[in-house]
């Protein structure tokens, strides 16, 4: 591993989605822990800025909208003087980008760590070799960055926080909705970035069907604003009344949500991590395309991960799949099964 590097002034730059930024939280943690007096920055696109708003490892986040706000030349010059000016003697990219490490050259950051590939090596003062394709979690694949670099790894489990006035909100919602204490809410979060990922629209309409029917639970639809649609859909197709909350909540404010209710049912997508961050009380995650070696919730004491086997290599990344049975090929009987098999009875709900 090597002597551990000086640094004073550490910038972190960090990945592109919610999921990823969540899993990249470890490394945070514990190059704070290596660097106890040091400041420490993060930059990561404006999409992800909850999730490491109020991390108390950081002294700062950064926003850098490489497809919005910083798309044209001066707008990333403007942004590379904005680095100079915060004299940051070291950075750990996370990314593994060939534009973010020069940005970092750029900014005068003396001491350039990251994964080596080769059109970047000349830009990266300390190389890291990759590993293989695959073959780490997303957690320890961030990890393996500042690990390299000479940095003591103590623990590998997420961060997500959010506040009381977060609780809150959420505790304002269950009373508009008459949710008391005793009711067996089920959460379930239809979206997802990536369509193959998305479980079918009439799955979810059974599912909840069923929920409610089978165990009486109350269940809440959940996602962003753009989701709205979506859970309309899923409402028509039902013969019950679930609520629905997409647009209600902040992504802070799903957290504490993920933490209040008895169950949070989701595909392979951010809210799924960060639901297990906030150690909600149970979780099942539909997983079709994806590794759970990979991107799997971690830790999964409370998790409970449906996938099946179709012959399909795993992970999948055929954004044109034709027919999208690795998720279709999990039915809502099958999670209806480890709801009864998590909550044995009536009186345990």
């Amino acid at each position: 591993m090597g002597e551990k590097l000086k640094a004073k002034r550490i910038l972190i730059f960090n990945v592109n989605w919610l999921g990823d930024v969540l899993f990249s939280s470890a490394a945070i943690r514990n190059i704070r822990r290596n660097y106890p007096d040091g400041y420490i920055a993060c930059v990561i696109p404006s999409r992800c800025y909850p999730i490491l708003k109020g991390n108390p490892y950081l002294d700062e986040v950064i926003i850098f909208d490489e497809k919005d706000r910083h798309k044209g030349v001066l707008e990333k010059l403007n942004f590379v003087s904005l680095l100079k000016k915060k004299k940051f003697d070291t950075v750990f990219l996370l990314h593994r980008s060939f534009s973010r490490a020069l940005i970092c050259r750029l900014a005068g950051i003396k001491q350039r760590i990251g994964h080596y590939t080769k059109k970047r090596a000349f830009l990266l003062t300390k190389k890291i070799v990759p590993p293989k394709k695959d073959s780490l979690h997303r957690i320890d694949y961030y990890l393996d960055v500042i690990e390299k670099a000479g940095l003591r790894v103590e623990d590998r489990y997420l961060d997500f926080f959010f506040t009381p006035a977060d609780e809150e909100q959420v505790d304002d919602f269950f009373k508009k909705n008459l949710l008391n204490p005793h009711d067996f809410v089920v959460a379930i979060n239809p979206g997802g970035n990536w369509m193959l990922k998305r479980w079918p629209l009439d799955y979810w309409a059974i599912l909840a069907d069923k929920l409610i029917s089978e165990t009486g639970a109350k269940v809440i639809i959940t996602g962003s604003i753009s989701d709205l649609l979506l859970a309309g859909q899923i409402k028509d197709a039902m013969k019950e009344s679930p609520l629905i909350a997409c647009g209600v909540f902040n992504l802070k404010q799903l957290g504490a949500l993920a933490a209040k209710v008895e169950l949070f049912i989701t595909a392979d997508t951010g809210p799924l991590h960060i639901a297990n961050a906030v150690g909600a009380k149970k979780i099942i995650a539909i997983f079709g395309p994806t590794a759970q070696t990979i991107t799997g919730p971690y830790p999964s004491t409370n998790v409970v991960v449906l996938q099946k086997d179709i012959g399909c290599r795993i992970p999948c990344y055929k954004v044109n799949c034709p027919d999208n049975r690795c998720m279709q090929v999990v039915t809502p009987d099958d999670v209806l099964a480890q709801v009864k098999k998590i909550f044995t009875s009536k009186e345990d709900i």
